[in-house]
């Protein structure tokens, strides 16, 4: 086999830890003694670097009469690279040198390197100062714009949980809310419509309302029936005058149509007559009924703050306390004439805040709720102010039914919590 070795020069591999090459046969050939004299030089030239943990004060036996030279070698796992990664122990013996020499090398090259920054700096339109460098008034409005986009990242996606829940509409579902809040001003009735009404007036309608609130209440009925009831209640007294003896068949019958719309288990007629005492008749409420529904033009499907209230719930992430607080909120409102200045949209933003404000104990408004809501702090404080005063009378005077409702244990006791007053300040 030795004989096929030699036979054979082209089948050669690499030495182990040395940068040349041996035969199979384990004859030495000439490349690498070439390379053994190489590395020879190389050892010279790096000398004075420093070495590793593992090699220092490590003595090599010499080849001829096994004593350990104590002179500093390259480590073996090192002796097969190339002869530029040895440039960098050159380079550190240099300034190792220099220190013993006490040559400002160090100091040199941080000038260079200043130096050069700086022209690179100046090239780019920058301006140093003190070694600092400021740029200009143009670069710093593309850094805002970046910092903005860093802030408009913060706006939670809020329907990204809902791509797999076909109930959700998440495809669609910013579209609604863009014809909602379009729309809402449609259904909305003027501020002081009363006064057209001869035999009634607003505290009249706030205590049908508050009287209603009850009902519904005791009905166990959806949410929705509750606005949609006070909406028709509010469009049919801003077309057709009602004497006061009408106005509990109004909201009766108003709460009919609701259920019908709402509900899957609808009322009979029956219970509304008995629930205001046996006041009227069935023809009665089905003559108010037709009324009512030919005045509307059957236009039932109107956006009420509750269509924007579960919206804005989702993008405050509330948990059970601030949705029941919230709806507190809104349902004190329901119930003042003086509300129906504000649109639905911004009612259900003004509760969300106000309720998010009690819960924490300071203002709360965040970027994910100011997209979805579309309004600012400053655009809800007023109408947030006015439901904390609604909250500190809510258990005093006449109209306490939605108080006497969310103080109960179904609703949280929500009616008990401690009003904001810290949003009255400096108002």
């Amino acid at each position: 086999m030795a004989g096929s070795d030699e036979n054979c020069p082209d089948m050669m591999r690499p030495s182990n830890g040395q940068g040349g090459l041996r035969a199979i046969g384990g004859k030495s050939t000439v490349s690498a003694r070439r390379t053994r004299s190489a590395l020879s030089t190389v050892n010279t030239n790096i000398v004075g670097a420093p070495l590793y943990t593992g090699a220092l004060n490590r003595g090599v036996l010499t080849e001829k009469n096994g004593v350990a030279d104590n002179k500093p070698r390259v480590p073996r796992h090192r002796q097969g690279a190339k002869l530029g990664y040895y440039s960098n122990f050159k380079k550190i013996s240099v300034v190792q040198v220099a220190e013993k020499q006490k040559q400002p090398v160090v100091e040199d090259r941080k000038r260079s390197f200043w130096k050069t920054a700086a022209s690179n700096w100046e090239s780019e339109g920058c301006i140093i100062v003190n070694g600092k460098d400021y740029m200009p008034h143009d670069q710093l409005q593309e850094t805002d714009v970046e910092m903005e986009d860093a802030e408009e990242e913060l706006v939670i996606d809020i329907d990204s949980a809902d791509k797999n829940n076909p109930l959700a509409c998440v495809e669609y579902i910013d579209d609604l809310y863009c014809y909602y809040k379009k729309v809402e001003n449609s259904s909305r009735v003027p501020q002081n419509y009363m006064m057209q009404q001869l035999d009634i007036n607003g505290r009249m309608r706030g205590i049908l309302i508050d009287w209603l609130v009850e009902v519904h209440y005791k009905f166990e009925l959806m949410e929705e029936t509750l606005y949609l009831t006070v909406n028709l209640i509010d469009r049919f007294l801003a077309i057709q005058k009602m004497v006061r003896k009408k106005l509990q068949l109004v909201g009766v019958t108003a709460m009919l149509l609701a259920c019908k719309y709402e509900e899957v288990s609808v009322p009979v007629v029956e219970d509304l007559i008995l629930i205001s005492d046996k006041a009227y008749t069935r023809k009665e409420v089905i003559d108010m009924e037709r009324l009512m529904a030919n005045s509307l033009q059957f236009n039932l499907s109107v956006p009420t703050p509750y269509v924007f209230m579960t919206r804005f719930l989702k993008a405050a992430r509330a948990d059970r306390k601030l949705e029941l607080l919230s709806f507190f909120m809104i349902e004190l409102c329901l119930v003042q004439y003086e509300m129906l200045k504000y649109p639905p949209s911004l009612l259900a933003a003004a509760a969300v805040f106000t309720a998010q404000s009690t819960c924490v104990g300071r203002r709360q408004w965040s970027k994910t709720c100011e997209k979805h809501t579309h309004y600012t702090e400053d655009q809800l404080l007023e109408c947030s102010r006015l439901m904390v005063t609604f909250h500190q009378m809510a258990g005093t005077g006449k109209l306490t039914g939605v108080h006497r409702k969310y103080s109960t244990a179904k609703y949280g006791y929500a009616a008990k919590t401690e009003p904001a007053d810290f949003l009255l300040e400096n108002c």
